[in-house]
C-alpha cells in the first residue's frame, strides 16, 4: 500500500511539473513572428510599457510615405534584458516621440505588430537594440 501511494505521489509531482513546463514553454514562442523578414515603420511613440514579462512599444506610424498612419504594437523582452542588451531605461522614449523602428512583423498580415529589434529616437540619434544575444560576447556558451 505504501509503495502505491509513492507511486502516486511521484506521478502527480512529475505531472505537476511537466505541466509547469510546458505552459512556461508556451509563454515564451516566437512563433507569431516571422523572424525572417525585417520591417521599418517611422512614427510617434504612443505609450512605452516597461512591465514584466515583456515590454511593449506603442507607434503610430506608416511604413510608407503613402500609407496613413496607424497603431502598431511591437513587443520586446523583459526590463532587465532591454537593459543589458541596449541601454534602455524607463524614460527612454515618451509619448510624441518621433521613432524609427526595426522589427520582425507578426505572420498575420491584417495585424499590426512585431517584435522589436531596433529603435532609433530621430531627435537625438540615439539607437537602443532590443536583442540581448546581440551583445553576447563570442565564445561565452
Amino acid at each position: 500500500m505504501q509503495q502505491l501511494i509513492k507511486s502516486i505521489g511521484a506521478f502527480t509531482a512529475v505531472a505537476a511539473l511537466v505541466a509547469g513546463i510546458s505552459s512556461v514553454a508556451a509563454h515564451h514562442s516566437g512563433a507569431m513572428f516571422d523572424q525572417t523578414k525585417s520591417m521599418t515603420l517611422k512614427g510617434s511613440v504612443v505609450e512605452l510599457r516597461w512591465v514584466n514579462p515583456h515590454v511593449t512599444l506603442t507607434v503610430k506610424g506608416s511604413l510608407t510615405a503613402d500609407e496613413a498612419p496607424a497603431d502598431w504594437l511591437l513587443e520586446t523582452t523583459s526590463p532587465g534584458n532591454l537593459v543589458r542588451a541596449g541601454g534602455w531605461r524607463r524614460d527612454a522614449v515618451k509619448p510624441g516621440d518621433q521613432v524609427e523602428v526595426v522589427f520582425a512583423p507578426l505572420r498575420d498580415p491584417d495585424k499590426k505588430g512585431g517584435n522589436l529589434k531596433k529603435l532609433t529616437v530621430l531627435a537625438t540619434g540615439e539607437v537602443f537594440t532590443a536583442n540581448i544575444r546581440d551583445q553576447e560576447k563570442p565564445g561565452l556558451e
